[in-house]
Order: C-alpha cells, then structure tokens, then sequence
C-alpha cells in the first residue's frame, strides 16, 4: 500500500478524523484533487432532489456552474421557484417525494418534456422522531428515501440510458454502518419506531439497491453509486440531531465541502463505467465497519429489498417486474 493509503486508512479508521472537515482537507491535499471548476457538464441534463436546503441546494449550484441545466425538485413551491431562479440555466418541480403517486407524476411529465437525463442526484430525505405513515400506507422515511428513489430510477430509466453515461447517484450516509440490512425492520410499527435507525437502516438499504441496480444494468452505460457526504453542517443535520450538531459543530464540514463528491460524481471522466459503489472525499470505501452488520445471507436479503420495492410500485406503471 502507498503511503498515501495508508494515510487515508488511517483516516478512515479513526472515524471522526474521517467524517469531519478533517478528513475532507487531508484527503483533498493528500490526493491533490481536481478542482471542480476545471470539470464540465456543458449540454447535460440533470435532476436534483431536496435541492431547496443543505447538500441540495449546494448541489444544484455546483452543477449548474459546471455547465448543467438543473432540474430543482423540492416540496415547498417557494423556496424551489427560489433556487431555480437563483441558476442560470433550471427548471423546477414541486413534488413530495414521500407519495409515490406525486413521485410517479413527475417521472411522468419530466420524460415527456425531455429526451434524455444524464445526471439523477438522489438527495431528498429528513431523519424525523416522529412516527409517520404515509396515505399510501407506508412509513415516511421507508417511502421517501427507498421506495420514491427506486421507482424515480425506474421511471427514468429511459432517459438515462437515452444519455451517453447516465449516472444515479444516491446521497447516504454514515449512519448505514450503524444497522444491516433488515426489509422487515424496514416497516415498523410505531411501537418500535426509532427515528435514528429508521434513518439509518433506508441508508443502508439505499446502499443495497445501488449494488442491485448495477446488477439489473450490467450492459448498459447507466451507473448508480451511493455516496457518504461526511457529517456536513445543513439544516437536516441540525434539526434531526441536535445535540450531535452542537458537539461537532466546530468540526463539520459545510455544505459545498459535502456535496464535493457528489459533484464530481456526475462530472469526473475518471467515474464512467464504475457502479455499485460506495463514495466517500472521491473514493470507494468499504460499506461494512461494524461486526455484525454483514449478514451471510446479505444477497438473499437485497433480493427481498428489490421485490419489495418492486411490488410497492408496480401500480404505477401496471406491470409486476421493473427489468
């Protein structure tokens, strides 16, 4: 190993060194990165999700300066029309993504207005405390960070294969190394409700179905990578954990640190043709840190997430099967 990994390993070892601003200035110097700006994403297509607050929002500008038409998705009209208006080359849609019904709309009526999608930053979703079911009777952070992104990939499916290299990528978290993967955990019922593993267990579980995707497309130029943003300071973070965002704060990354390796997910040339992967400060990490977590059955039970998924929306599109 170069020395370089090995000081990167250590980084990632120590978990704190790795997630904070810390590890994002270290590994940015250790591995003198490409500055975003010298990449480009002139003529290409893009949608990004949660784009009114936080990674979004940071998202959407990154992407944007580097050439980009945006597409901004939020669920509050003002603050969307706001963002897109702050671009110079977007458009905006207002959908929440915790009813499939809406998410399935706007796959629908962005696929007839365009031809082809290069870029789907999956980033819409809240840690929330409080137990919540959504109209189409599934519970809140399960539908909006699982099942909307699920069936968004598959509704866009066409436009991204459509585009040169279509690339999914999926905003995680490290809270994913918390839980395995469980499909019935996934559902809970209120009794057993907790907002921080719900959280992290639709992390882990949108890290699962980025491996299946690439699965399902081996052949074809469409790639989906999950990404880990590092502890950023957004609003999400503030609101959902308080007391950690406190403990941190002079340590967090801030937001355009976060969203750096989302950005250069969609634009690196170096990133074509690499899927299923998992990205933290430009690199692949491991996806399992903690003892227990990996199940031995793990192929079994992304089977399971997959049908599940696919069952929840096949109403949509009246099929059983997606691929």
């Amino acid at each position: 190993m170069t020395i370089r990994g090995l000081v990167d390993g250590a980084l990632e070892a120590t978990v704190v060194g790795s997630f904070t601003r810390l590890g994002y200035d270290a590994r940015r110097r250790l591995y003198d990165w490409t500055p975003l700006d010298q990449l480009d994403l002139d003529g290409r297509t893009a949608i990004v999700t949660g784009a009114t607050s936080g990674l979004g929002h940071e998202t959407a500008g990154l992407l944007a300066a580097l050439g980009a038409h945006v597409c901004v998705v939020g669920r509050d009209a003002a603050r969307t029309d706001s963002v897109r208006r702050s671009l110079a080359d977007a458009e905006s849609a207002v959908v929440d993504l915790s009813s499939l019904a809406e998410t399935h709309a706007f796959a629908r009526d962005f696929t007839a207005s365009h031809d082809l999608l290069d870029v789907l930053v999956l980033n819409a979703g809240a840690l929330t405390h409080e137990f919540t079911v959504t109209d189409e009777g599934y519970e809140l952070t399960l539908a909006t960070q699982v099942l909307s992104q699920f069936l968004l990939i598959r509704d866009l499916l066409p436009l991204l294969e459509a585009a040169p290299s279509g690339r999914v990528i999926v905003v995680a978290s490290g809270g994913m190394y918390l839980e395995r993967l469980d499909v019935d955990a996934l559902q809970p019922s209120p009794s057993d409700y907790d907002g921080v593993r719900a959280y992290s267990r639709a992390k882990r579980a949108q890290v699962a179905l980025a491996e299946e995707w690439t699965r399902h497309l081996a052949g074809t130029r469409v790639t989906v990578n999950a990404m880990h943003p590092g502890w950023a300071d957004t609003p999400g973070l503030r609101s959902g954990l308080p007391g950690f965002s406190r403990a941190l704060a002079p340590f967090l990354r801030t937001p355009r640190q976060g969203a750096d390796t989302i950005a250069w997910l969609a634009a690196a040339p170096e990133v074509a043709g690499r899927s299923g992967l998992f990205f933290l400060d430009r690199r692949a990490r491991p996806t399992y840190r903690r003892r227990g977590t990996r199940r031995l059955d793990e192929a079994q039970e992304r089977a399971r997430l997959w049908e599940l998924c696919q069952n929840a929306t096949a109403s949509f599109n009246g099929r059983d099967s997606v691929i």
